[in-house]
């Protein structure tokens, strides 16, 4: 088996390095060992990246192409460089997926929100997009996706039905808090009572310069005027302003992540669209109550706000913040929900799905 995480190569690897990740490590924990045959396959490391090989975290071997991560992308999109032979499947974490001379192709597909979103993406980003798709629905055996709502899009899009199968992704990736850590970093941000969170990529479909007004809005009501600490890289798009109360922490590592989901008094997350949406899922496995757009990672366990009205995100955050007993079921109801998702399961079917293809040879 062959995956081909080219994702983590990327200066932000995003959500999508995050489901490679969780899948990688998922199927090292398997008991039955049915990921004891996997290879990781990516481009060559960044000068600049300085530590451990992410990639070489879950222990499975390595195999880099001498090339960077965009040449790389660049010639499987143009049919130039395929697969390395030899694998009974070939199986791309993102739309970055290479064809394959001898092996069926499997991949995940997270969103089509190029298409339902527009106005928020590049367009270079767009044609990408819409183009690498294309090569997808000709060479992949089967498509994976993390929700029916990508599942049914994808169908509108030209999938064959039966080539789709919807697997969600595991709510246990974290590592434990990294107190020390992370009390240096509020230290820093000069953060020094109780808070609220968003958690994202710097970039228009997170919807968060709405975020931010409905948070000067209800930050006079709340019982005290509690910042809001935002973590996440730049993205693209215009430069956020943030609001009074409102804190940029940038992107942190996973410790400190979980440190500061654990010490929040609720996370904010109201994207325009996702085709699951991590974050949520990351906050109610900390035992942190959510307010967010309807997703399909929540499980009706958040509560739900309409992402274009301000007013509506506004109200609540004062509520689900300031009423304990609010607060309490949505915890509750949001750990109930994460403890039904595991990475180890999402291996397993991803294991199926494998199983189910391999000596197809390629398509297309």
């Amino acid at each position: 088996m062959l995956v081909v995480a080219e994702q983590l190569r990327r200066a932000v690897p995003g959500g999508i390095g995050t489901y490679a990740l969780g899948l990688l490590w998922g199927l090292r924990r398997l008991e039955t060992g049915a990921g004891a045959d996997v290879t990781v396959l990516a481009s060559r490391r960044r000068r600049r990246e300085a530590g451990r090989d992410p990639l070489a975290g879950p222990g499975f071997p390595v195999r880099s192409v001498p090339l960077p991560s965009p040449v790389l992308t660049r010639l499987w999109d143009a049919g130039v460089l395929s697969a390395p032979r030899s694998f009974d499947v070939v199986h791309a974490v993102s739309l970055a997926a290479p064809p394959s001379r001898d092996a069926p192709v499997v991949a995940m597909v997270h969103d089509l929100l190029w298409r339902t979103h527009p106005e928020a993406y590049p367009a270079r980003g767009r044609a990408w997009h819409e183009a690498a798709l294309r090569h997808l629905l000709r060479r992949a055996a089967r498509i994976i996706v993390p929700s029916e709502v990508v599942a049914t899009e994808l169908v509108d899009a030209g999938a064959t039905a039966s080539d789709v199968v919807v697997v969600p992704h595991g709510s246990d990736h974290l590592p434990p808090p990294d107190s020390s850590a992370t009390d240096a970093l509020l230290a820093r941000l000069g953060v020094g009572t109780p808070f609220l969170l968003a958690v994202g990529t710097l970039e228009p479909r997170k919807n968060l310069a709405r975020l931010f007004e409905a948070y000067g809005q209800a930050r006079r009501r709340l019982p005290e005027p509690w910042p809001l600490v935002v973590v996440g890289p730049a993205g693209w798009g215009d430069r956020l302003q943030p609001v009074e109360g409102v804190v940029l922490a940038g992107g942190v590592p996973p410790g400190v992540l979980a440190g500061l989901y654990h010490r929040a008094r609720l996370l904010a997350y109201v994207p325009l669209g996702e085709g699951f949406g991590l974050p949520p899922l990351e906050a109610m496995a900390a035992g942190v109550p959510v307010v967010a757009s309807p997703l399909p990672s929540t499980g009706g366990a958040a509560n739900e706000v309409d992402p274009l009205d301000v007013e509506g995100i506004a109200e609540a955050l004062v509520v689900v913040a300031s009423e304990d007993d609010v607060a309490d079921d949505l915890r509750r109801r949001g750990a109930e929900h994460a403890a039904g998702l595991r990475w180890t399961t999402t291996a397993e079917r991803h294991v199926a799905v494998w199983a189910g293809v391999a000596g197809a040879g390629p398509r297309g």
